[in-house]
């Protein structure tokens, strides 16, 4: 379980502090998966960057099955078993995606069991498995590419930000199935198909968070809110 204790994240700002996230306290359940939705801006993105690492805290804590890993580095949270997949992809020019496959699961896999991986995301393995990993790709292809290696790297808890990013329509119902039961998933996402499939829903606003509860629940209220301006 990931536990986050009053977390806040203040940024300077053309020399005045800006509050990101302010005062964040939440639970994140074991075996479930959590989207976390809400307007640009909100601070989602920064929110799953601050678990894995990549951001410190500028105060409060973070707990993984109970022990703090608030000043921990990303590779020793990786080792813990929390993995994530970025927004935008980073390429690896001069290296397959065989490779990176291999280096993801830290052992020499089959091509079968490699092209295992590349399947559940939707990509042909055949096409894929022996080309570079770098800009000759497009976009979705890249971020589907991604998304195979957070999986191949067998975490317990894998963080997707906006896993739809670049995917084509046709894939999201493949994209849906690739969570796991006996794994913890946080998503940020603002597509229905994925807010709907997930357990529990958590919406930000000005780097705070007005709901969190399970899914059906918080799309209802979703649906029933307007905005101001046109209900006047």
């Amino acid at each position: 379980m990931i536990e986050l204790n009053n977390i806040t994240y203040i940024v300077e700002d053309k020399g005045n502090k800006k509050v990101i996230l302010d005062n964040i306290s939440i639970k994140f359940e074991d075996n479930c998966v959590t989207a976390i939705t809400g307007q640009n801006g909100s601070g989602k993105s920064t929110l799953t960057k601050i678990i894995i690492g990549i951001i410190r805290p500028t105060s409060g804590q973070i707990l993984y099955n109970g022990t703090d890993i608030t000043n921990y580095s990303i590779d020793e949270r990786v080792k813990l078993g929390i993995n994530y997949a970025f927004q935008q992809p980073i390429t690896f020019k001069g290296l397959t995606i065989k490779e990176l496959i291999d280096i993801a699961t830290k052992q020499e896999n089959s091509i079968p069991k490699a092209c295992e991986y590349l399947s559940r995301v939707g990509i042909c393995a055949k096409d894929y498995i022996n080309r570079d990993f770098d800009k000759t790709l497009s976009g979705g292809e890249q971020k589907r590419v991604e998304l195979a290696l957070a999986l191949a790297q067998n975490g317990n808890t894998v963080i997707f930000d906006e896993p739809e990013a670049g995917i084509d329509i046709w894939s999201f119902d493949r994209l849906n199935k690739i969570f796991e039961k006996n794994k913890s998933y946080i998503v940020v996402s603002h597509q229905t198909k994925f807010l709907s499939s997930a357990d529990k829903i958590v919406v930000m606003q000005n780097g705070k968070i007005v709901q969190y509860d399970d899914a059906k629940t918080v799309l209802k209220n979703l649906k029933h809110t307007t905005c101001k301006k046109v209900e006047e």
